[in-house]
């Protein structure tokens, strides 16, 4: 029996979504063989609609619905597979084998479609800085083919990223519609990547906010928007025709508005100034509230006598007042002239221990006759109660989180950069949703790095250990743009490529160790794992054999490209697995041949063992099985002799009945 090989490509979306309308409405999907004889299925769109239908259909209806021209290509290019892969690149990584960030330097269409296996459902926030589309911007330029094999030459004949960026001028036809194609395919496959209690926070302007608006109710649907923000971008501007441009928009969808937790946010810390000094809950932080405010309703409840220190009997202003002078008598109100307490007359009696009075210059309170004192009476709010019960819900205006910051904090890093969000923005969308330990938060417009330095300022302060996972086109800095001067000087200087993602990956290497430097920053990962992608690490014959020429079967012995290293092809390997790629790695050299094991324990079995040396033995395959790894993969030409190719299965089913065994 022969090992069943690898893929090594990402998923065809089209043909998953047939095959579950197939499952779903079998007589819509209709049946056809190609030249060749393998099996085509095709969707009757007809069929479909009268499926969906409760009436008889007889042709289009109109309907609400989004569109532009080119969402049809964009939806396409969305779904179609690519035979590309991640290449690691250790040498511009810090901590690469332990480290649980990423930092994928490529395409970020092209990065989400390698992603989709490994990360599906698993990010719980996302944050995007898109191009907003002023008419000065850049977005990629999406290549949109007909069919499967035009779009596989296309991805297999070039090694480079080439031109993905065009400028958007305003003065296009299609100025609207190549920026909304460019979101459409990305925030698709976004979608896919949210956990079901993940959000999406998108900043925008206001170019391109309605429509951006329109297309984020159709992907995520309308029923899972959880609102707009508006974030103050700049104290003072005297930009603009008309309004002085001062905020732009933070447009927030989850994947599912039933399972996202409550956000909380909007609590001043320094207000909670007091700490607890004895009882149960000593040493915790809480802040003094007025019991009464005259702003409350009359209550019947809710208007008694509490005793200060020396006697005195404390109550709201009103005009009638209980009868009994004594600590917890009470009247019932008659107009709303007399005012009453926060707290009802049992709440008082139960939680007398969380009662705070004090003697103040100036009350709004009355003793038991109607005449002036002294005295006030606070409740204790404890911070961890707010935060437990999700009481404080983060105000739709953000006005702490100003570009200005940005500038300053890059400036402090000695990092030059233009236009960059505030790191404190990214950390406080992750304090209002919640992040916890072991969650991950993702941004595929990743610029500067701003998400990356939020997300470790976040651990720093919070003691969590969130990952983050960035994508940047390595975009070339323009020395002749004034916005991008001083970055390509500065790459220059330190002997990097000019783009944006050298500046982004400096960025995290200096917020990292300022962390580190930091007392409580010892235990935050700062490290981050740098992937780049690329073409397919194997031969084209190995997607498209029937182009193979018989002058080409020497050459085509070994299925793998020139130049591709271990790390390379294990890689491949994990992405086409669907493996964790932040998974730790060991590398380890067992009867002279390079092992991988990934994600080893000391309590089962690795998640994954490779081999890709050539000459590997019985003896080896053996030692291997011995771990029990849940999958293993060789390299198909790598064993020393058929024999040993053709026993490897065997072997692994009487030492390792559960291990995947494949080879590529």
């Amino acid at each position: 029996m022969m090992m069943d090989k690898l893929k090594m490509h990402t998923p065809n979306l089209t043909e998953e979504n047939i095959a579950k309308l197939r499952e779903l409405f079998p007589s819509c999907v209709t049946e056809a063989r190609d030249e060749s004889g393998q099996v085509l299925y095709a969707v009757d769109f007809d069929q479909l609609k009268q499926e969906l239908s409760a009436e008889i259909v007889e042709g289009p209806e109109e309907r609400f619905a989004m569109t532009w021209p080119g969402k049809r290509e964009a939806l396409l290019n969305a779904n179609a597979p690519i035979a590309k892969t991640f290449r690691p690149s250790p040498e511009e990584s810090i901590a690469f084998e332990r480290t649980t960030n990423l930092f994928i330097e490529g395409d970020n269409l092209e990065a989400l479609k390698l992603l989709q296996e490994t990360y599906l459902g698993k990010v719980r926030l996302i944050y995007i800085d898109p191009p907003y589309n002023t008419g000065n911007d850049f977005i990629y330029n999406d290549d949109f083919v007909g069919d499967f094999d035009e779009f596989m030459i296309s991805t297999l004949q070039s090694d480079e990223i080439g031109n993905r960026l065009i400028a958007n001028q305003d003065s296009n036809g299609r100025f609207h519609s190549d920026w909304l194609s460019m979101m459409y395919s990305r925030l698709r496959l976004a979608r896919n990547l949210l956990s079901d209690n993940g959000v999406i926070f998108i900043s925008i302007s206001d170019d391109e906010q309605a429509n951006l608006k329109k297309l984020c109710d159709e992907v995520f649907g309308s029923a899972n928007f959880l609102g707009c923000a508006c974030r103050v971008s700049k104290k003072a501007n005297n930009k603009g025709d008309f309004w002085s441009p001062n905020f732009d928009y933070l447009l927030t969808y989850a994947k599912s508005k039933e399972n996202c937790h409550v956000f909380f946010g909007g609590v001043n810390y320094d207000a909670y100034s007091e700490i607890e000094t004895e009882g149960p809950r000593a040493g915790e932080r809480y802040q003094l509230v007025r019991l009464y405010m005259s702003s409350l309703d009359s209550r019947p409840n809710q208007r008694y006598f509490i005793q200060a220190p020396d006697g005195t009997l404390l109550i709201p202003p009103g005009n009638v007042y209980p009868e009994e002078q004594i600590d917890g008598a009470q009247v019932l109100p008659e107009s709303n002239d007399d005012k009453v307490w926060r707290w009802s007359k049992d709440a008082y009696i139960a939680k007398r221990n969380d009662i705070v009075v004090k003697k103040v210059r100036s009350s709004n309170l009355v003793g038991a006759n109607g005449e002036a004192v002294s005295w006030n009476v606070y409740t204790k709010t404890y911070l961890n109660d707010v935060i437990a019960n999700s009481s404080a819900k983060p105000n739709s205006l953000i006005e702490d989180h100003i570009n200005q910051n940005s500038s300053h904090e890059l400036g402090v890093l000695g990092v030059p950069f233009s236009f960059a969000k505030p790191s404190s923005l990214i950390k406080y969308l992750c304090e209002i949703t919640q992040i916890e330990k072991g969650d991950i938060v993702m941004d595929f417009f990743a610029g500067s790095g701003s998400t990356a330095h939020g997300v470790m300022e976040f651990n720093k302060e919070q003691g969590k250990a969130v990952s983050f996972i960035l994508v940047q086109l390595p975009e070339t800095l323009d020395e002749s743009d004034k916005n991008q001067k001083a970055g390509y000087k500065f790459c220059k200087q330190l002997g990097l490529p000019p783009t944006i993602a050298s500046i982004a990956k400096e960025r995290i290497k200096r917020v990292g160790k300022k962390i580190r430097e930091d007392e409580n920053g010892a235990g935050v990962d700062v490290g981050f794992r740098v992937l780049k992608v690329d073409t397919s690490n194997m031969q084209d014959v190995y997607y498209r054999p029937d182009q193979i020429d018989q002058k080409d079967l020497l050459s085509a012995v070994d299925n793998i490209k020139p130049g591709r290293t271990p790390e390379d092809l294990l890689f491949q390997v994990m992405v086409d697995w669907g493996s964790d790629l932040a998974a730790s790695i060991q590398r380890e050299t067992i009867h002279g041949k390079t092992v991988f094991f990934v994600n080893k324990s000391l309590y089962a079995g690795p998640d994954l063992i490779a081999c890709f040396d050539t000459g590997v033995t019985e003896d080896l395959v053996r030692e291997l099985a011995m771990h029990e790894p849940v999958k293993v993969v060789f390299r198909d030409n790598g064993f020393v002799s058929d024999a040993v190719k053709i026993n490897v299965e065997q072997i692994f089913r009487q030492l390792s009945p559960g291990t995947d065994v494949r080879s590529i």
